[in-house]
């Protein structure tokens, strides 16, 4: 226990002793700086001295851009740049798998694997009694006369008791002279119409695109869905600016239509050809839209 006291003794007194620390001139031998010091004070100071550059180094590398170039910490410039790029590769994969669909229907196009229906039709199908089983029989003089009577009275009745199937004011597509017009008796369900060159052909009325294809025999084809159940077709155009789904408003160009675009090669189809149609079954669009 003695010898115990004794070191603790020693070593605190090693700790206290004072040390006289001078600053001699190497040529004159002269004083210069002098100061005391103990163990105990160069302990604290060199434990003080590194707990502050430990402090510094921490406080530089967390506070300071020198921290990216710490290996394996990301910085948030890096982060967004990914985060950018991945967004940009998923379009760029959208974007080829939708050109790689296209191109695979033009070539099934351009080799004839396209399914093409044999029935000499120019419209849509229509649901319930086809045409051909129905009877026509040429009306009388007197019959004529009555629906002459009707048709006008349809067509520019301005009273506020008339009640129209057909309520909304549709315009006309394109401006043009009408080579064919609606004939249902021989599966032509529409109206072609002989325009000049890129023409732009335009929206009946406010309406939703709710098919847009291209192929050999009609060349780019859109149809759009109005209010009350009212469908109007676009057929024969060589450029179309709209795609599936987009709101239309009316008078809105939706393409155009180039009478020399030689649809499948054969320039079967010089005309541009519109179509009216309600409740699955086709219209006389010339009852209902005013061509002059």
């Amino acid at each position: 226990m003695s010898g115990k006291g004794i070191n603790k003794k020693k070593w605190k007194k090693r700790l206290l002793s004072k040390y006289r620390v001078v600053i001699v001139n190497d040529q004159t031998f002269e004083d210069k700086y002098s100061f005391k010091l103990n163990l105990l004070n160069v302990l604290g100071g060199t434990t003080t001295l590194v707990f502050v550059l430990i402090l510094s180094t921490v406080a530089l590398l967390a506070l300071t851009p020198l921290k990216e170039y710490i290996p394996g910490y990301s910085s948030s410039e890096l982060k967004t740049r990914a985060i950018d790029l991945a967004l940009k590769v998923d379009s760029l994969e959208t974007e080829s798998r939708t050109n790689k669909m296209y191109v695979e229907s033009i070539k099934r196009a351009l080799l004839g694997e396209v399914e093409v229906t044999r029935a000499n039709i120019d419209s849509l199908q229509m649901i319930g009694v086809p045409v051909n089983k129905i009877e026509h029989k040429d009306p009388s003089e007197r019959d004529k006369e009555l629906r002459d009577i009707v048709r006008i009275e349809d067509k520019y009745n301005i009273f506020s008791s008339a009640k129209p199937k057909v309520s909304q004011v549709l315009f006309a597509p394109v401006e043009g002279q009408i080579v064919r017009k609606y004939d249902p008796s021989s599966y032509h369900f529409g109206i072609d119409f002989l325009t000049p060159n890129n023409t732009p052909i335009k929206a009946i009325g406010k309406g939703t695109v709710m098919f847009v294809d291209w192929t050999i025999k009609d060349g780019y084809t859109i149809i759009l869905l109005h209010e009350e159940g009212v469908i109007s077709v676009y057929k024969h155009l060589s450029t179309i600016n709209k795609s599936i789904y987009e709101t239309v408003r009316s008078g809105e160009v939706l393409g155009l239509f180039d009478g020399k675009n030689d649809v499948g090669g054969k320039n079967e189809n010089p005309y541009f050809h519109f179509e009216l149609w309600k409740d699955t079954y086709p219209l006389d669009s010339t009852l209902f839209i005013d061509y002059e």
